[in-house]
């Protein structure tokens, strides 16, 4: 039994996949608090475009 647990302790397979999975969660919590951080700004700026998309098809 003992010999299992210090197996299954050592065997790294998936550790990659894991850190990846971490990385990649890391990342969109990263990009929704800039949304966030942003989103007046954001907002502003598709205002913006619609006003000049409508003054556009005038």
């Amino acid at each position: 039994m003992l010999e299992h647990v210090k197996s299954f302790w050592k065997d790294e397979e998936g550790a990659t996949a894991i850190e990846y999975g971490l990385i990649a969660g890391l990342v969109a919590v990263a990009i929704i608090a800039a949304l966030i951080a942003l989103r007046e700004d954001i907002v502003a700026l598709f205002g913006r475009i619609g006003t000049a998309l409508d003054g556009a098809g005038t």
